[in-house]
C-alpha cells in the first residue's frame, strides 16, 4: 500500500540531488570552518549590509495588541511596491495589483497554483534554477524543459514555440539568469511575447509568462535588464528582496499581475485565496512593518562586479571557459571533465566549494557564487588553477 502521495515521490526525484548537497556533501560538514571557500550558494559570507538590522530594529517593539498578529497582503507594503514597479517599468500599477509573498518561493509557488490547473504544462528553460521542476510538480503540474541556445545562454525562442502544446498554460522566464547571469534583451522579449500571443490564439485560451525577476536589482555595468511584464501582458511578475539585501533567511517578496493584463481585477482578488490555501504565503509582520526602508537598500553591486572581473580572468587564465554574467551572485564555467559533480568533488577536497552544473540540468558545467568574499576568491583561484592542470579522470 502507498502511504505517501505520488506527487511527493516525483518531487523526491527532482529535487534529492540538491536535497543531498544540502544535508551530506562535504560542504555542509565543512559549512562555516575557517578554510572553506563557499562558493556553493548565494549565502552572505560578510556581515549585513548597513542598514538592514537598522531597519528590522525600526519595528520590533509592538505599537498596539495586533503587531504580531496575522498578517496578509498589508497596504503599507502594497502601496510601496507598486510604486517602485511603476517607477522602474514605467506603468501604472496599483497597490491591488501586488500580493506580498514569502520571499520568491512564495510568490512562484502562489503563480502557479493561481493560473495553472492539474495536469497543465509550465515551460522552462535549462540550465535553471533547481526548484522549479520539484515545484511545478508539487502543483501537480508538468515540467517541459527547453534548453537555452548556446554558447551564449540566449532564449531558444524556436525551441520554446516548439514546446508550446495545447496543455501548455505557463511559460517560465527567469533574467537576470540564474546559474548563467544572462540578461535577456528587449527584441527577444518582444518576439517571444509575440510567439505565445500567437500560441494563445491558436489554442483558444491565454498562455501565462511567469517572470523570475529576483536577480532584477543585481546588474552590472553596461547591462540593461528589461522585464517581460513590458512586452506580454499575460505575464505575472516574481520578486524576492532577499537577492539585492543578500538576506535570504528573512524572507519576503511579491507576485505582481501586468497592470495592462486583460484580466487584472480577476487576478488581483484571487491572490489572498491562492496565497492562503497554499499554505499562507505571506511575508511575517516585521518584514512588511520594514519595506519602505528595504526598498531603498542594497548590497555593493560594484564590489561584485569587481568580484566578478577577478574570478573571470583567474578562470580564464586558468584555462576554462567561462561566460562573463551580465547580472546575478553566479558565474558559469565548463568543467574540463565531462563529469562535474567528480569535478567537484576534486575541488571540495581542497575546501572550495561550488555547485554542479548537473544539479541545474547542466552537466559538464559548474557554477560559483560571487556572495564569497575576497579572501576565498584569492585562496580559491589556485585551487581552480591546480584543479585544471591535473583534472579527475572521466568515470
Amino acid at each position: 500500500m502507498d502511504a505517501i502521495a505520488p506527487r511527493v515521490d516525483r518531487v523526491v526525484d527532482a529535487f534529492e540531488p540538491i536535497a543531498r548537497f544540502f544535508s551530506e556533501s562535504r560542504w555542509r560538514k565543512r559549512l562555516g570552518t575557517p578554510e572553506a571557500c563557499d562558493f556553493a550558494f548565494g549565502n552572505p559570507q560578510e556581515m549585513p549590509i548597513p542598514g538592514l538590522v537598522a531597519a528590522l530594529s525600526n519595528h520590533v517593539q509592538p505599537q498596539n495588541k495586533d503587531w504580531y498578529a496575522y498578517k496578509g497582503n498589508e497596504a503599507e507594503p502594497c502601496e510601496v511596491v507598486a510604486e517602485s514597479l511603476s517607477d522602474r517599468l514605467g506603468r501604472p500599477f496599483e497597490p491591488a495589483d501586488i500580493a506580498m509573498t514569502n520571499g520568491g518561493f512564495g510568490a512562484i509557488a502562489t503563480a502557479l497554483r493561481l493560473v495553472c490547473e492539474d495536469g497543465a504544462e509550465v515551460v522552462f528553460s535549462i540550465p535553471s534554477w533547481f526548484c522549479y521542476e520539484s515545484m511545478v510538480r508539487l502543483a501537480d503540474l508538468v515540467p517541459v524543459k527547453v534548453p537555452l541556445a548556446m554558447p551564449a545562454f540566449d532564449l531558444d525562442l524556436d525551441a520554446i514555440a516548439a514546446a508550446i502544446g495545447p496543455k501548455t498554460r505557463m511559460v517560465v522566464v527567469n533574467s537576470p539568469h540564474n546559474p548563467t547571469g544572462r540578461i535577456y534583451a528587449r527584441g527577444d522579449l518582444e518576439r517571444l511575447a509575440d510567439l505565445l500571443a500567437e500560441a494563445s490564439r491558436r489554442y483558444g485560451r491565454p498562455i501565462w509568462l511567469l517572470s523570475d525577476e529576483a536577480y532584477r536589482e543585481i546588474v552590472f555595468a553596461g547591462a540593461t535588464f528589461t522585464s517581460p511584464a513590458t512586452a506580454y501582458p499575460w505575464t505575472l511578475i516574481a520578486y524576492s528582496y532577499a537577492k539585492k539585501l543578500l538576506a535570504p533567511g528573512q524572507r519576503i517578496g511579491y507576485l505582481a499581475v501586468a497592470s495592462d493584463c486583460p484580466q487584472r481585477v480577476a487576478v488581483r482578488e484571487r491572490f489572498i485565496y491562492a496565497q492562503m490555501a497554499a499554505g499562507w504565503l505571506f511575508p511575517n509582520a516585521l518584514m512588511q512593518y520594514s519595506i519602505r526602508e528595504l526598498e531603498d537598500l542594497s548590497i555593493d553591486i560594484a564590489a561584485m562586479q569587481r568580484r566578478r572581473d577577478t574570478m573571470v580572468a583567474g578562470l580564464r587564465d586558468a584555462g576554462y571557459a567561462v561566460t562573463v554574467p551580465e547580472g546575478t551572485f553566479y558565474i558559469m564555467a565548463q568543467a574540463p571533465v565531462a563529469d562535474d559533480r567528480a569535478f567537484c568533488d576534486r575541488l571540495a577536497e581542497r575546501d572550495v566549494y561550488v555547485l554542479p552544473g548537473s544539479m541545474c540540468d547542466m552537466p559538464g558545467y559548474f557554477r560559483i557564487s560571487l556572495t564569497a568574499n575576497d579572501d576565498m576568491v584569492r585562496r580559491a583561484l589556485p585551487v581552480f588553477r591546480e584543479a585544471v592542470a591535473a583534472p579527475v579522470p572521466v568515470g
